[in-house]
Order: C-alpha cells, then sequence, then structure tokens
C-alpha cells in the first residue's frame, strides 16, 4: 500500500451543508458515543441507521445511497471510532453530513469522529502495529476509501474527518438492516442469507463441478474489496460478547457456510487435558443442514490437530476420507490455527466442494475472519475460567449447611451476582454452647478476591468468638480489632514491597477492608417465644414483622467494622412472640436501583414487608426477592441476601423460596 495522502483541512464551499448549516438542517446526524470497546459497534450501527433515514426523507435529491457508499460509510465509521476509543480513552462524538456536488467535486458525505483528548495524536504506526483484530487497520484503510481526509483541532477537541465521494447516487430501501446482520450483496445479485438460514442444495445439486465453480465465482464476487472489509466488521460485531465457546463456534461455523466455503468443521483442543488429550469436534456445518449429519462421522474418525511448527498462514489437507456421496464431491480444504495469547486453542478447516483451489482474496479473507474468532474462543475460556474459580470459591466461603433453631423456621435466598466474580456478601446460621443460636449476614466492600479474602476471615473468627461466649456487643468489639490489625500487616507489607520497588508506588489493586454486618443469637424460652438480641455494624438495619402488620426497625445504626478503632459496638435485645417474623438483608435488596430511586427510599422495605402479615417464613423471603427482582427491569447488578426468622409454635424447619432462592441446607 502507497504512502498515506497529504491530509487538508475542511474547505467550505458554497452550496456545502457543513456541521449544521445549510438549506437542509436533516442532512446532518450525530450522536456521542462512550469510550468503550462496543462504541465501534454501536457506530456502525448508528451509520446504517441515518443513511436508512436519509433515504426514506428522499435525501439525497437522486433517492439515496448505493451499497459502495455504506459499505465504506460504515467501514470509516469503524475504524475512527476504533482509533479514538483505543488511543483516545475519551467519550467520542459522530457526525455525518451530505455535501452537494459543488463544481468539480462531487457530492459526497461526510465523516466526523471528535475525541477529547487533543494532546494524543492519532496514531497510525506501520511497524508493530497490534492485531487489527482488536485495533483496527487505521488511517491506511481511511486514507485508501476516503477522496480526502484530515485531522482539524480544537480547544479541548481533536476532529478525524473523512470525505466519500459518491459518484451517482443509487436507490436503496428505507427499512434498515436489524442490528448485527450481514450487510447484503450489490443490487442484481441473489440475497445473501442470515447466519443459519437453510439452502436449498449443494452446488454438486445444481449441476456439478462446473456450477460449482461459476456459484463460488459469483459469491467471490460479492466479498471483492470492500465487501470482506464489511463482511469482517460485521462478523467482530457478531463475535463480540459472545462468553460461551459453543456459541462462538457456532456463530463462526455458520457465518463461514454463508459466505465463505460450502461447509466447515472446528477442532478445539480440551483445556487444561495435556499435550496427550485429543482435540474435540466442536462443531460441523454445511450449506445442506442433511449433508452435515453424515459428514459429522466421517471427521469424528479421525481427530484433527496441525502439525507443530505451522506458521498462522492457510494450510492445504487432504478431503476427508469416507466422506458419504450426495455433494459436488472432493474439493478444496484449508486449514487455519485457532491461537489467542501464544496459545494454539484448536484449528478451523474449511471446504469448497467441486473447486481446486481458493481464490487468494478469499484465503485471506478467511484467515483474517480466524484471528477474531480465537479472540472471541481466548474470551470465553478466560470468562469460564474466571466464573468456574468463582463458583467454586464462593461455596467454599459459605457454610455447607445451616442449623436449625427449636421453635423458629428460618428461609434464606442467596444470589451472588451475575458478573463472574466472587460477591461480598455472606451468611451464617450456627449453634453455640449455652442453647443459643447465632446468625450472621455480612457484606464485604467490594468483590472479587480482595472480598474473598475477608469473607475468609470474618465468617470463622465469628463462630470461635461466638463459641467462646463473648456477647453480641463484644464480639464485634473484638471482630473489628482483629479487622483493623489485618489491614495494619498488610499496609507494613505494603510498604516493605515499595521499599524494595525502590520507592515505586506499586498498583496492586489492595482495597481497604471495611466489613457491614448484622450479628445476632436467639435464645429460645422456657414458656414460647424467643429472646433476640442483635447489633447492626454499617449494615441496613433488621426489620421486625408483627402478626398485625407493623414493621418497626429491630437495632440501631453504628459504624462499619474495619473503620475505627476505639468504638464500643452495642446491642439491642428484643422478644418475639409465635407469629413475630425478623428480616434481614444486605444493600443489594435496600439498594436496588430503578433509574435515580432506589427500593428503600421512602422506607420501601418496610412496606413491602408489611403486606407479608400473615405469611410463612419462605413465602416472606419470596414475596421481598420478587419485589425486588421487579423493582427494575434489568436484573440485579448486586449480590442479594435475605434472612427471614419466623416464631412458630413447633419446631423450626428450613425452606428455600421457589424461583431463585437457594436451599438453606444446600452449598452456599
Amino acid at each position: 500500500m502507497g504512502p498515506i495522502p497529504l491530509q487538508r483541512d475542511i474547505v467550505h464551499r458554497p452550496g456545502s451543508t457543513v456541521a449544521g448549516q445549510g438549506d437542509d438542517p436533516r442532512s446532518v446526524a450525530r450522536t456521542s458515543l462512550p469510550g468503550i470497546p462496543l462504541a465501534s459497534s454501536a457506530g456502525r450501527r448508528f451509520v446504517r441507521a441515518a443513511l436508512a433515514e436519509w433515504a426514506s426523507l428522499g435525501l439525497p435529491r437522486a433517492g439515496g445511497f448505493g451499497d459502495r457508499v455504506v459499505d465504506d460509510a460504515v467501514t470509516v465509521a469503524n475504524e475512527l471510532v476504533t482509533n479514538a476509543v483505543v488511543h483516545a480513552g475519551t467519550a467520542v462524538e459522530l457526525l455525518l453530513r451530505l455535501e452537494e456536488a459543488s463544481g468539480a467535486e462531487p457530492a459526497a458525505l461526510v465523516l466526523e469522529i471528535t475525541d477529547h483528548h487533543p494532546a494524543r495524536s492519532v496514531r497510525d504506526e506501520t511497524d508493530g502495529r497490534p492485531d487489527p483484530a482488536e485495533y483496527g487497520r487505521g488511517l491506511q484503510l481511511v486514507a485508501t476509501l476516503a477522496e480526502s481526509w484530515g485531522i482539524t483541532y480544537r480547544t479541548g477537541l481533536k476532529t478525524v474527518w473523512a470525505r466519500l465521494p459518491a459518484d451517482a447516487w443509487e436507490s436503496l430501501p428505507a427499512v434498515p438492516p436489524p442490528a448485527g446482520a450481514l450487510t447484503g450483496p450489490a443490487s442484481g445479485a441473489p440475497a445473501t442469507r442470515a447466519p443459519g438460514a437453510a439452502t436449498g442444495g449443494t452446488a454438486g445439486e445444481a449441476g456439478g463441478a462446473g456450477e460449482a465453480e461459476g456459484a463460488q465465482d459469483g459469491r467471490d464476487a460479492l466479498l471483492a474489496g470492500r465487501g470482506a472489509l464489511s463482511f469482517l466488521a460485521e462478523a467482530s460485531d457478531l463475535l463480540a460478547g459472545l462468553l460461551d465457546e459453543e456459541q462462538v463456534t457456532a456463530t463462526a461455523g455458520r457465518l463461514v457456510v454463508d459466505r465463505l466455503a460450502d461447509w466447515c468443521a472446528v477442532w478445539l483442543e480440551s483445556e487444561g487435558g495435556g499435550p496427550g488429550a485429543a482435540p474435540r469436534l466442536a462443531g460441523v456445518w454445511h450449506r445442506d443442514a442433511e449433508v452435515a449429519e453424515r459428514l459429522r462421522p466421517a471427521l469424528e474418525k479421525e481427530p484433527f490437530r496441525l502439525p507443530a511448527g505451522v506458521g498462522p498462514g492457510a494450510v492445504p489437507v487432504p478431503w476427508p476420507r469416507d466422506v458419504p456421496e450426495g455433494h459436488a464431491g472432493p474439493g478444496t480444504v484449508l486449514a487455519h490455527g485457532i491461537s489467542s495469547g501464544g496459545r494454539t486453542l484448536g484449528a478451523v478447516l474449511v471446504g469448497r466442494e467441486g473447486v481446486t483451489h481458493f481464490p487468494g482474496e478469499v484465503a485471506a479473507l478467511v484467515a483474517d475472519f480466524v484471528r477474531r474468532v480465537g479472540l472471541a474462543v481466548g474470551a470465553a475460556r478466560a470468562y469460564t475460567r474466571q466464573a468456574t474459580i468463582s463458583r467454586i470459591l464462593q461455596r467454599g466461603l459459605l457454610p455447607s449447611k445451616v442449623a436449625d433453631i427449636p421453635g423458629v423456621t428460618s428461609a434464606l435466598v442467596y444470589e451472588p451476582g451475575d458478573d463472574g466474580v466472587v460477591g461480598g456478601d455472606f451468611y451464617d446460621l450456627f449453634p453455640c454452647p449455652g442453647g443459643r443460636w447465632c446468625f450472621v449476614l455480612g457484606d464485604v466492600q467490594g468483590s472479587g478476591p480482595e472480598a474473598a479474602v475477608v469473607t475468609g476471615l470474618a465468617r470463622p473468627w465469628l463462630r470461635l468468638l461466638s463459641r467462646e461466649g463473648f456477647g453480641v456487643g463484644e464480639v464485634l468489639d473484638r471482630l473489628n480489632r482483629l479487622l483493623l490489625d489485618d489491614a495494619m500487616e498488610a499496609a507494613e507489607a505494603a510498604a516493605l514491597m515499595v521499599a524494595a520497588a525502590g520507592g515505586q508506588q506499586l498498583q496492586d489493586g489492595t482495597q481497604s477492608r471495611f466489613l457491614s454486618l448484622l450479628y445476632g443469637e436467639i435464645v429460645p424460652l422456657p414458656g414460647g417465644g424467643v429472646r433476640c438480641t442483635v447489633a447492626s455494624a454499617g449494615h441496613p438495619l433488621p426489620l421486625l414483622l408483627r402478626p398485625d402488620g407493623s414493621v418497626r426497625p429491630a437495632a440501631e445504626p453504628q459504624v462499619l467494622l474495619g473503620v475505627v478503632e476505639d468504638v464500643a459496638y452495642e446491642s439491642q435485645s428484643l422478644g418475639m412472640e409465635p407469629g413475630d417474623s425478623l428480616l434481614c438483608v444486605t444493600d443489594g435488596v435496600t439498594e436496588r436501583r430503578s433509574g435515580r430511586l432506589m427500593f428503600d427510599d421512602g422506607d420501601g422495605l418496610a412496606h413491602a414487608l408489611a403486606g407479608c402479615a400473615g405469611l410463612r417464613a419462605d413465602a416472606i423471603a419470596e414475596r421481598i426477592r420478587q419485589a425486588v427482582h421487579g423493582f427494575a427491569e434489568q436484573p440485579p447488578d448486586d449480590d442479594l441476601a435475605l434472612l427471614v426468622l419466623q416464631v412458630g409454635e413447633a419446631g423450626g424447619t428450613r425452606t428455600g423460596p421457589a424461583g431463585g432462592g437457594e436451599e438453606t441446607s444446600g452449598a452456599g
């Protein structure tokens, strides 16, 4: 590729529509995008929607935009938004406008991408450039597609613009394509199938190898030049955000047979299986679903693995043996290794029937696509590993069984956050000497490994202190001192690490070890009922529900644990009669958000509990859980834990509310 053309500033020509000026303000569209990796995907969708809306309004006056202009605009927007997000790291403004023809200059579509980091230059390294699957292809691609382009600096802003010429406006349907759909072929060509759509038959059924060659040539024509770039952009959009490797391989296989080949097979190396473990066949896809079912057994006979030392390019491999009849017959097969982070994750086989070779452009496009598949598979496996470790660690940090309290029914709901990391909420319910039963509901600041460390310390310490006979307030006093001592030791260790590093501050992600805790003990009384003693340290207060529907707090607010050294925690005691219920929750309940509102605004939790009068413990827990989930449309983004203790006439039982609650007798 030649050198990048010289930049020139935008020229304001008579009759031009510039940045919202001109005769028709409808010919300008703009949006703001956050500085996150998904911004490029949102930018592509915005460009398509804007162009389709202009076409429906009769702009430009000749009727609409051709596929070339649409593909070029989407590709340029994708590259420049990616460049701004990766290298500037700020929010991005995307503007589109139409410029009518002026003199010798044809009509054009102008894109402007503005970031808020003007001191950081636009990067376009040719040596040592990162993988384009993650960082885009940069200004070389923009220079190739644009008639002219440039950079405009303003106070606090940097704008990269590109002018795409429109040699002749063509017609375009007014309805924008759905988000994530592949772009269609040029006008007059056969319609392109959506991923996974069925076809009428194979190339062999169309009339043999000669017709198969012709069919492949027609499909390749759709991928020539800018069509390939549009395919890669849309494929990246479809693969982005898939956190399950089975979904990644299924999406990749359907994309291949829809646009690039007649059939595709994906082999994946087993994770942690060692070098002797055979790869598994993750999936086989063919343009004819019936042929795919017959092709899979033929491929499974010989597990495929690329030879050691093979480079990143395509490797021709023999046509699979024992392939059943009923299609165009032997053809060409290419194998591409799937890799991520320097590790080989498997291989992709792509085959075309009835042909002798893959065109060089198509082979290069397949290689570029497989690199994106490798990144997606690697990300999915990393997420799966993290989620698995978090689940195992979470189960180890919570009790495998909670105690039965004579005369008291308990119901527990525990729902960890769905972000794949260890949550900060924990609970416990255990017997102690002297006819006492102790209950705990805690919430560590943050989540992940730091929260797991504090949970792993706090719960055993609480059990030990409780069984030593200390009162409720004394237990919190001693736990507070233990947390402060542990934090001091961590700070001293960090200081030694800084000294060893020559005074350089180390960013190890260490958080302050704050803990909110609700701790109490229950003592059954001989004449019925129980005595409950409880203390809250920076935690949502427990609520006492009487049979008549009245609700009141059962404790007083106090400071978090692990914050202040010279503090004396106090407890409150109350008698609970048959029918009384005590509700204990974490802030995942009280601080559940819906826009700017929280669930407990205006004593929302107390009002919800008042409506539970007369219900059993498990029904109360389920009613509150449903109220929390129904408070907002999106699912909760924080851990959710609640405990209901209800005094009854008979012995206690343990129940778990249906529909998402966790059985308290199981592992937490």
